[in-house]
């Protein structure tokens, strides 16, 4: 199973800035809205990938289908690629509801959770030396929980999506820094295996939390 990590947080809280430290050269970003990446040269650091897919680290499409058919591509045969990232998981549910909005009925929202548990499963399969984030927005339930973000109830009853990971960091601004809480502090949906970070809140550095993650893992136990 793969080394998967699941982001949520507001818009502007550093969710996308956390990229800035993965290893380009060893990094691809399944962009789904093609937006510019908030860090400094991130245009010549992230290009369009090639027609025949061997150049090129950087894919656009809000397509359930497409972007499957882009993780297994990667999974497969970009070997040299170890962090792969889906920037922003929220656009490919919202853009399927916006295709199907004039469809009548409630099967719609049926196959919109199935078209998002394919895509976390196809993630949580890939190899083991690849180090998979899905980034996405959040929102508050009106018990004040903040979690990830989805279309309606009717997904959530479907669709755990917090519960298909085991770590999940939260993206949040600290006294003018831009943190990532470890831990679920019983607002906040975070959590992470016991001992894996020191701290409830770490800079929001994906460099920094592919690090200890891989470390935990390949610890001997005593």
């Amino acid at each position: 199973m793969s080394n998967a990590i699941l982001v949520i947080g507001e818009s502007g809280t550093g969710k996308s800035t956390s990229i800035r430290n993965l290893d380009n050269k060893e990094t691809f970003i399944i962009n789904v809205l093609g937006k510019t990446l908030p860090f400094k040269g991130a245009n010549k650091t992230y290009s369009n990938v090639s027609q025949d897919w061997s150049e090129g680290n950087s894919y656009s499409s809000s397509d359930n289908t497409k972007v499957i058919k882009a993780i297994k591509y990667i999974n497969n045969s970009r070997l040299d690629i170890k962090n792969l990232i889906i920037d922003d998981f929220i656009y490919l549910m919202s853009s399927e509801f916006m295709e199907k909005a004039l469809i009548k009925g409630f099967d719609k929202f049926s196959e919109m959770a199935k078209n998002a548990w394919d895509i976390i499963r196809c993630v949580s399969s890939c190899r083991d030396d690849l180090f998979c984030v899905i980034l996405t927005h959040s929102e508050t339930t009106n018990e004040g929980k903040v979690k990830c973000k989805t279309l309606g109830k009717m997904l959530d009853d479907k669709i755990n999506i917090e519960g298909m990971f085991t770590t999940v960091l939260h993206s949040l601004i600290v006294d003018g820094e831009y943190k990532f809480l470890t831990q679920n502090n019983g607002q906040f949906m975070a959590k992470s295996p016991m001992g894996m970070f020191d701290k409830k809140l770490i800079d929001n550095d994906l460099s920094f939390a592919k690090q200890r993650m891989t470390s935990y893992l390949d610890e001997d136990i005593l």
